[in-house]
């Protein structure tokens, strides 16, 4: 059975390159104007305006629900994806291990509107990330880099069929998951330019 197959049809007509910026709700306006007020000034770690977009689409567009982010830093990865899961009806798990960065990251989310879409928690994702019961359609990782194949490996037996696990920089320090998940047989993966850091995007076809 192909991806397309599994991904339902309704969530599919969601995709457009036009739903990232469509005011078609108070919420949408409120976190549009955050996210404008602030491009250009997230640092830390953030993900730069383009990645978050391709994250923000990919939720839309697979109707994705249970989320999970590793490295949440200040927050700007983070409202996107909350952003795109208040339109999926869905909610975000995130984890940051520093007290500061994650201070910060949930002063964010009360300004962008989206706090009640996202469950910050300050911990060790190397500890937090195995007892996480799932399950979960959606991935992001941008955490430290050499620890990426871990979280895939721990992560592979709570993410749904369909679901895709996503990670950040790929193109550089993120090489190492590129070459263990393109050798898994029931992964599909491809890789977003977007900033030019690269936004590896794979999806899980079987079991």
């Amino acid at each position: 059975m192909t991806l397309r197959a599994l991904l339902p049809l309704a969530s599919v007509a969601l995709a457009t390159a036009s739903a990232v910026f469509a005011d078609d709700t108070p919420l949408d306006q409120k976190v549009r104007r955050f996210l404008e007020r602030n491009r250009g000034e997230w640092r830390d770690m953030n993900v730069p305006w383009e990645d978050g977009q391709i994250l923000h689409d990919l939720v839309v567009k697979h109707g994705f629900r249970r989320a999970l982010e590793i490295g949440t830093s200040t927050g700007h990865s983070s409202v996107w994806i909350a952003w795109a899961l208040s339109k999926t009806g869905g909610k975000l798990t995130t984890i940051e291990i520093d007290p500061s960065r994650h201070a910060e990251a949930l002063r964010n989310f009360a300004e962008a509107g989206v706090a009640s879409l996202v469950d910050a928690r300050l911990a060790d994702a190397h500890e937090l990330v195995k007892q996480l019961p799932g399950p979960f359609d959606f991935v992001f990782s941008d955490a430290d880099k050499g620890w990426y194949v871990q979280y895939l490996k721990d992560l592979d037996p709570k993410l749904e069929i369909g679901g895709c696990f996503t990670a950040h920089n790929v193109r550089w320090s993120g090489r190492q998951l590129l070459d263990y998940v393109r050798a898994l047989p029931n992964y599909r993966t491809t890789v977003e330019t977007g900033s030019g850091e690269g936004v590896s995007v794979s999806c899980k076809l079987s079991r």
